[in-house]
């Protein structure tokens, strides 16, 4: 609690109750907190704006990445793919142009050639030649077809019209998928017939799965009905439906961003096989290209954070500095107000001394020449000469009366001192005028007042009236920090050969030791719920340097405080 105490600056409980219609002028909590808001929000906002606008711009560029890699993936998987079923399709159409009819109607020929298939190409299963009425009429391979009739099939139509046809994915009697392959080959007598092939399409998928498409990638290839003609990693096997939209046809490639059935964010590449009825697909997850940025994201999310903070900090340790730097300078301006209102009063008050003290001084003659005579009449008459009570009285009278003119010289004296006076000073005598001013409030508090001046003190020159202000402002204090029946002790001695020390040590309630370092600033002690002005030590303080003097303060709280002045024998102008 005492480290936030010291760290509180003075102007968060700062009330200016004389600032009249211009307290708005004086709100430093006010001025404290637009400066914080002002100055942070100049240096955040900015930082703020790049931050979330780089975000924003890494974001959309990893997005824009992500979309153009899917567009190459799905572009490339579509070339391969296409080119696994021109290879295919360009291998039936030399056979069925390289072979006669007579050749390829000869089963075991046929099978010679199905197996140079599989040994160069693999995966073919049963090749069959069927002629333009439907009939197969020669047949090899594992699937036993011979003597079909096609001729009600559509595919069969297909391939009489169009010349080629390549089926969707088929279960198969053996419940093993398989494609349907045929081309039409155009004899010279204008004879045709069709050439059949059965394939697994386990080489397509394993061409499709080397492609690249990261850990939670699909590639997958689907008919026209969003059945799955390969596996796919979200979908499932093969047969399943997706529940994606199928995408309508077009001659390129198309990417686009949606979201899947956990509303994660996708992009899916789609990619139509010419002369084919399939669409290939490819999925990609956002989130997996964005995770390693998010590693990347959280340090600089933690680099943004710290020099928010730091901004914060330092704006407030700036704003606070500043805002108590113009407090104090404002402090300080009203002090100096003060000491000016201070020292016009004393002016005041010493001009005021100057004329009661000519006042008095007028019936004091009077009454000091009116009592001669009077002791002079006395004297010539033997009956009131030889009476020692009316001779008693005379004098009393007449002691009185220099008494009061000694008071009165003293006050004339300090209002003449108010301006500059170098003279040459009898400490003794300045001491006893300035005791002499006070010491009828010590006595009537029964505040006993001790002076020892060395002897070996010979006469300076000094400002005699400063020198009296300050032992009068430190008589006074004395007096004050002491309770009925004190004591105070006025001590004078040589210090060294240059300057002579002057002590005043009073027995009162001491000076708590936080205070002392702040003795001799102005209002300090008025400050802190003493009486007074405040202004009495500040301007001994400075009175005492002007005469190139110094003061110190040593105080034990409860027994005793000791002001000890250092006074220059030599005046500092004639010793430079």
């Amino acid at each position: 609690m005492k480290i936030l105490k010291k760290l509180k600056p003075g102007f968060l409980d700062h009330k200016d109750v004389s600032a009249g219609p211009y307290k708005h002028h004086f709100d430093f909590l006010r001025i404290w907190k637009r400066a914080i808001l002002v100055t942070a929000t100049v240096a955040l906002v900015p930082l703020i704006i790049w931050a979330f606008s780089g975000y924003r711009l890494t974001m959309e560029t990893i997005a824009s990445e992500l979309v153009l890699r899917t567009s190459q993936l799905i572009s490339n998987s579509r070339q391969s793919v296409s080119m696994f079923w021109t290879e295919r399709r360009s291998v039936l159409d030399f056979i069925a142009h390289d072979h006669r009819l007579e050749t390829l109607k000869d089963p075991a020929r046929l099978a010679d050639i199905l197996e140079n298939l599989n040994h160069r190409f693999g995966g073919f299963i049963d090749l069959g030649v069927i002629d333009s009425s439907g009939k197969q009429i020669s047949h090899a391979g594992s699937l036993h077809m011979q003597e079909l009739d096609y001729s009600q099939l559509p595919w069969f139509r297909e391939v009489l019209s169009r010349g080629a046809y390549i089926s969707e994915l088929v279960p198969g009697a053996p419940n093993e998928p398989h494609v349907d392959f045929a081309v039409k080959c155009e004899l010279a007598d204008g004879f045709s017939y069709v050439l059949h092939a059965v394939l697994k399409p386990q080489q397509l998928l394993e061409s499709i799965a080397q492609i690249e498409i990261g850990a939670k990638g699909d590639l997958f290839i689907i008919n026209r009905d969003g059945v799955l003609q390969t596996p796919s990693r979200y979908y499932g096997p093969v047969f399943n439906k997706i529940s994606l939209a199928v995408p309508e046809y077009a001659s390129k490639v198309r990417v686009f961003e949606s979201t899947n059935d956990k509303n994660d964010r996708i992009v899916i590449g789609s990619a139509h096989i010419p002369n084919t009825p399939y669409i290939l697909m490819m999925i990609q997850e956002q989130g997996e290209h964005i995770q390693p940025w998010y590693r990347t994201t959280w340090a600089f999310s933690g680099i943004l954070a710290a020099s928010i903070i730091m901004i914060l900090l330092v704006t407030l340790g700036v704003a606070t500095h500043l805002v108590n730097q113009i407090h104090i300078a404002d402090q300080e301006r009203v002090d100096t107000l003060q000491q000016v209102e201070y020292a016009n009063k004393m002016v005041s008050l010493g001009r005021l001394a100057s004329g009661v003290a000519h006042e008095i001084n007028n019936p004091l003659a009077i009454i000091n020449e009116k009592a001669g005579h009077i002791k002079d009449i006395f004297t010539l008459t033997d009956t009131y000469a030889k009476d020692p009570k009316l001779v008693g009285l005379v004098d009393s009278v007449i002691s009185t009366v220099q008494r009061c003119a000694k008071v009165t010289r003293g006050l004339l004296n300090f209002a003449r001192h108010l301006n500059l006076s170098i003279q040459t000073i009898d400490l003794n005598e300045i001491i006893d005028e300035v005791k002499s001013v006070l010491t009828k409030e010590a006595e009537l508090r029964s505040i006993t007042v001790g002076v020892r001046v060395s002897k070996d003190i010979p006469p300076f020159e000094s400002d005699r009236g400063k020198l009296e202000q300050v032992f009068f402002n430190l008589f006074n204090s004395a007096i004050g920090a002491m309770s009925d029946g004190g004591h105070l002790e006025i001590t004078a001695a040589r210090k060294n050969e240059d300057y002579i020390s002057v002590s005043f040590t009073d027995n009162g309630r001491g000076i708590p030791e936080a205070d002392l370092k702040h003795i001799f600033e102005p209002f300090y002690y008025a400050k802190t719920g003493h009486s007074g002005t405040g202004l009495g030590l500040a301007v001994t303080h400075a009175l005492v340097q002007e005469i190139g003097g110094t003061i110190s303060v040593q105080s034990r709280p409860g027994q005793e405080t000791c002001f000890d002045i250092s006074i220059p024998l030599v005046r500092p102008s004639e010793s430079s």
